[in-house]
């Protein structure tokens, strides 16, 4: 590995786009951030391209921005990919073990790896990630890497992240027009909880839950693994809406008040206190109750933890993580959230900030930069074949060249 190799991140979501540069040094074991770019999602909703070109300008804006700052041309990405059309599922791969002595081998976990994939997934939907969650040899369940037992039977349970191939292809065309290459395709859910979760959290139990635009990502893990995710349709977005249409406002003021004036807590304003929108904006003059929109907020954010809970009691676990709830993303930063959901979900709460990095630590210190950091520390992984593979185009015996490592890295 050269000295210092430049490894860039981009993160898209359905209102910023953000770009983050580092380097990977021989020295250090993580890495340092050179580089930050940020600009408006003009073309995207929900996560999936609605306008080509606009989106094509706004990834171009932000790699340029990050490229002024790091110094550095932008050739390559690791690209986070969130929206609604983002889904999941469990699987299960059961192989007999071909060794004559019995032994497991790398191929054993290679083929059985194959064989969960091999679940009935429609046409129009791709694999973007297979997580095994844990392995079973003939009787024996819960074994992390199974390279080196005894068995005649193996069988591994999977966690399959698939996407839209219409909304994937389009992004990536976008990416690859915008004059970068891509280097892997990851979940955002998956990017956020690597710069947020510490290997203890991971292996306690814990959920993060990551407030973003367009919807809300939630991430559930377990014994060091990936027990669970999903996409919520309720994020940022939702929250602006309900102000403008409660208080009749134009979306741009709406927005404006929520990020200067809004809470989650009512309690903490006074009845009387007023927002004069004419100081704000050109088209709304008139004056609005704090309190009002408050409640309206406060409404939003509960019915976002109400959804989260309901995902947490579908796979048993509400109330049940003792690591809690790590909150992320540019919607967690209302004041008033962490007492709102954790009184709605019944369990200790955080902020998830970006950490295991170096650098230009005060732009990025911001649940908002989750993803695109994860992404960032995510690929410096894979430049080590140390975690995960996609089936982007690849010839699975070389995806599955680093299995090792790989699977012996996903546990604490």
């Amino acid at each position: 590995m050269p000295k210092a190799r430049v490894i860039a991140s981009l993160d898209i979501g359905s209102s910023k786009i953000r770009t983050v540069v580092g380097t990977l040094e021989e020295k250090s074991p993580v890495p340092n951030i050179i580089g930050v770019g940020i600009a408006p999602s003009t073309g995207l909703r929900k996560g999936s391209v609605i306008d080509v070109e606009e989106t094509i300008s706004s990834i171009s804006s932000s790699l340029e921005d990050a490229e002024r700052m790091a110094g550095e041309p932008i050739n390559h990405v690791f690209l986070g990919i969130g929206g609604n059309h983002i889904e999941s599922i469990n699987s299960k791969g059961v192989i007999a073990v071909s060794n004559a002595t019995n032994e497991i081998t790398e191929d054993d976990v290679d083929r059985v790896l194959e064989a969960a994939q091999a679940v009935s997934i429609p046409g129009n939907r791709r694999i973007l990630r297979i997580i095994p969650k844990s392995f079973t040899v003939d009787e024996q369940k819960g074994i992390k890497y199974p390279v080196g037992m005894t068995g005649i039977r193996l069988e591994v349970d999977a966690h399959i992240i698939t996407g839209l191939v219409p909304s994937v292809k389009n992004i990536e065309k976008c990416v690859l027009q915008a004059g970068v290459d891509i280097d892997d395709i990851i979940p955002s859910c998956l990017a956020a909880s690597e710069a947020v979760l510490s290997k203890r959290q991971k292996e306690l139990g814990v959920v993060v839950v990551d407030i973003g635009s367009g919807g809300t990502a939630v991430s559930v893990f377990e014994e060091g693994t990936t027990l669970h995710t999903a996409i919520l349709p309720a994020g940022g977005e939702n929250v602006t809406n309900d102000i403008a249409i409660g208080l009749r406002t134009s979306i741009d003021t709406a927005e404006k008040i929520k990020i200067e004036y809004g809470t989650c807590n009512p309690a903490d304003v006074n009845d009387r206190e007023i927002i004069d929108l004419s100081l704000i904006s050109k088209i709304d003059t008139q004056k609005v109750s704090k309190k009002l929109m408050a409640e309206i907020i406060q409404a939003r954010y509960h019915e976002i933890f109400v959804l989260v809970k309901d995902e947490l009691a579908k796979i048993h676990r509400d109330g049940m993580l003792p690591a809690g709830v790590v909150l992320t993303g540019a919607g967690v930063k209302m004041p008033g959230t962490i007492d709102l959901a954790r009184e709605t979900l019944n369990l200790p709460v955080q902020i998830g900030f970006p950490q295991n990095f170096d650098g230009v630590v005060d732009k990025i210190d911001d649940p908002a930069y989750a993803t695109a950091i994860g992404l960032i520390l995510w690929g410096s992984r894979l430049e080590h074949r140390t975690y995960g593979f996609s089936l982007k185009g690849l010839d699975f015996r070389k995806a599955m060249g680093g299995m090792k490592d790989w699977v012996k890295n996903l546990f604490p």
